[in-house]
């Protein structure tokens, strides 16, 4: 790993990590479950609750954040094209969470029948594939491509924009 200098890329790269713990966890609960969980399997649970909750603040706030804030400055920095590839990636992303999320949800209040569970599987691995692909992009391309745009006082400015948010 590089040596990140920038708050920002320091948090992002912290919200990275996290993320990656995450959506191995839930990986492993799919792979374990041939059949769907019960709704009071207290393991399932606990892994669907931290699921969607990282969810929310990767999809939401992360992804908000990048386009907003991060990758309008790598645009006017020259390095629109990491910045539009990534956008494109969370577009895809987004729509695949919306229905993990609501299966998610769905199985929490009742046991899915077998076919909803084996779209919850595919979709779900879909999911872990695609952010852990994500993931690794903006650690190569997006954090050193940042390290580079960002002054100290935009950085300085950045992680408190973000804190706030």
């Amino acid at each position: 790993m590089m040596n990140l200098e920038r708050q920002t890329t320091r948090r992002l790269h912290e919200e990275h990590m996290a993320a990656l713990e995450l959506i191995g966890r839930f990986e492993q609960a799919l792979v374990a479950n041939r059949e769907a969980p019960a709704p009071g399997d207290a393991e399932w649970r606990a892994v669907v609750r931290a699921t969607t909750a990282g969810i929310a603040g990767e999809i939401d706030r992360h992804f908000d954040f990048e386009e907003q804030s991060l990758f309008p400055r790598l645009e006017a920095n020259g390095d629109g094209q990491i910045a539009r590839l990534l956008t494109d990636e969370h577009v895809v992303i987004r729509q695949v969470v919306s229905d993990v999320m609501d299966l998610l949800h769905a199985s929490l209040a009742e046991r899915l029948p077998a076919t909803e569970w084996q779209t919850l599987k595919m979709l779900g691995l879909e999911y872990v594939e695609r952010m852990k692909s994500h993931v690794q992009k903006e650690e190569m391309a997006l954090l050193p491509a940042l390290e580079d745009a960002l002054g100290e006082d935009e950085d300085e400015a950045l992680i408190l924009e973000y804190a706030s948010g």
